[in-house]
């Protein structure tokens, strides 16, 4: 039997401009501008504003200076008490279905007595020397058409021509050869319907082996260091008489390559000298033949399938005789204003509906213009409120490690968490996080990410809290200090931090040097 009952529940639900601000806080400057493209693309009632004098834009204190109510509001009463599970992407806010639901003659109403106000992104905080320019970009040969060139000197027939295409088209962009032959002669059969065996494919490995640049064609490492010195030997025999000193170390070197790469790889030394009765002058020479190679052949050239990738700051910050200033960097994204035409489309709707009661169909038409309109708003409102929430939290972030961004220095580095920052601002710590992911701050010091700002705090023997960026920058230096014939291990490590006045166990000191890429004390050796 059915019942009715009256109920309370207590509902969290992101609106679509909500999780349309959640995802913009999360992309970077470099990407920000492909994603106003996208909308541009996708509504027409968005588009760039072509008139820079019709458009006004807070300064960037400004937006500091501002309440932030929007921002906060969104972060706030949406977080409070809640972690970044609560967040669902999918949720969509359910459409009105009903045309009648909304009071179009009110809406116009509102719309027509408060315009939509264009909305600068781009602020003009640079000075003219920092205008664009347009960099010349080089047009060079990829690494399989300088292949191809050096192919065309050979005398292969035209089979061994589809193989030696095939070979050469397999060839990764560090230089190196990584299919093994029987998974070659299988492309060849299937998708080109040209039959050979393993035999011929080695044979068209080697000619490619012998071409420029010296190593390229390499299944390993070992095979195209050897290369590079067995092509370097031969050609040095011409302009050196045998048993000079350049001949000797060349010969060590193919031959530390060829026979014992194992033990040159783990520097044991000691080995080396043994198996090559060698004294330490000797070996080191040798070894600074082998350093002098390239590991990678195909460094120098371009692949059709690498991109450049650039790091465009999302803050600068400079320094004014101790004054640290902090701007937007916002010159990547175009000025965005809601069209004219969808403006022009409701002032005529607006007049012809005085004079006969609109169709349905004109109904449909206005409801349609005032989606597309209220989503240009949203957007538009978004950048804002992306732009508020990012200055106001990179602000608190260069007040709360003042001292580093004035000194460049990695030792004053504070303890600063996502809650210290979150606290600050008043924001949540989900946004806090959304704002530091991906993002980079150009400094006097070079170009840093937000990321390498946040750490954990340690306790020195006297009792007080340091960053672990600081350790980490003590221990960096040690290492470079050290004895490079001696290295520290870290218990050695360990040692001197304590003696230094940081309580650290010798396993952090190991996963400190881990995370900062440095090798264990026996690959650090040198002769």
């Amino acid at each position: 039997m059915l019942k009715q009952n009256l109920s309370q529940k207590l509902l969290q639900k992101l609106s679509p401009q909500q999780i349309q601000l959640m995802k913009l806080l999360q992309i970077p400057t470099a990407t920000l501008e492909q994603r106003i493209k996208e909308e541009l693309e996708a509504n027409p009632a968005l588009e760039e504003a072509d008139d820079l004098d019709d458009i006004d834009m807070k300064s960037e204190d400004d937006l500091y200076e501002d309440s932030f109510a929007a921002s906060s509001t969104t972060d706030d009463e949406n977080h409070e008490g809640s972690s970044d599970d609560d967040y669902d992407e999918n949720y969509i806010e359910e459409p009105v279905s009903k045309e009648d639901d909304i009071n179009i003659d009110d809406y116009l109403g509102d719309y027509m007595e408060d315009d939509v106000a264009s909305y600068k992104l781009n602020a003009e905080n640079y000075s003219a020397d920092e205008e664009d320019k347009t960099i010349p970009i080089a047009v060079e040969s990829t690494l399989q058409e300088h292949l191809e060139k050096q192919l065309g000197m050979t005398d292969l027939n035209e089979h061994e021509m589809q193989v030696a295409f095939q070979v050469i088209g397999s060839i990764d962009d560090d230089g190196y050869l990584r299919r093994d032959p029987i998974s070659l002669v299988d492309d060849l059969a299937f998708s080109q319907n040209v039959m050979t065996d393993e035999t011929e494919i080695n044979k068209i490995i080697s000619v490619v082996q012998t071409f420029d640049p010296y190593g390229v064609g390499a299944t390993n490492l070992q095979q195209c260091l050897y290369i590079q010195l067995s092509r370097k030997l031969k050609e040095e025999q011409v302009f050196y008489p045998k048993g000079s000193d350049i001949l000797i170390d060349l010969q060590n070197a193919t031959l530390i390559i060829h026979k014992y790469f194992n033990e040159f790889s783990k520097k044991h030394y000691d080995k080396l000298k043994k198996h090559l009765s060698l004294d330490d002058e000797h070996l080191k020479s040798a070894i600074e033949e082998v350093l002098k190679l390239n590991p990678k052949p195909a460094s120098g050239y371009t692949t059709s399938t690498r991109m450049m990738h650039y790091i465009v700051p999302d803050f600068i910050i400079r320094n004014d005789n101790g004054e640290l200033e902090l701007t937007l960097n916002t010159r990547n994204a175009p000025e965005l204003r809601v069209s004219d035409s969808f403006k022009d489309m409701l002032r005529s709707y607006d007049k012809s509906k005085k004079r006969k009661k609109p169709t349905r169909g004109q109904k449909d038409t206005i409801m349609f213009i005032k989606q597309k309109i209220d989503s240009a708003k949203w957007f538009i409102d978004a950048i804002r409120q992306r732009q508020q929430t990012m200055y106001k939290t990179m602000y608190s972030i260069m007040q709360y490690q003042f001292d580093f961004f004035v000194t460049g220095d990695e030792r004053v580095l504070r303890p600063m968490i996502l809650k210290d920052i979150a606290e600050i601002t008043n924001l949540d710590i989900s946004t806090v996080s959304r704002v530091a992911n991906s993002k980079y701050v150009q400094t006097e010091f070079g170009t840093k990410r937000l990321k390498d700002f946040f750490s954990e705090s340690l306790q020195t023997k006297s009792g007080e809290e340091v960053s672990t960026l600081e350790v980490k920058k003590i221990l960096t230096d040690l290492i470079k200090k050290e004895n490079k014939r001696k290295p520290l291990s870290d218990e050695k490590l360990k040692n001197a931090l304590r003696e230094a006045g940081y309580n650290i166990a010798r396993r952090t000191v190991a996963k400190y040097r881990e995370q900062l890429s440095i090798p264990v004390a026996r690959l650090r050796k040198e002769l």
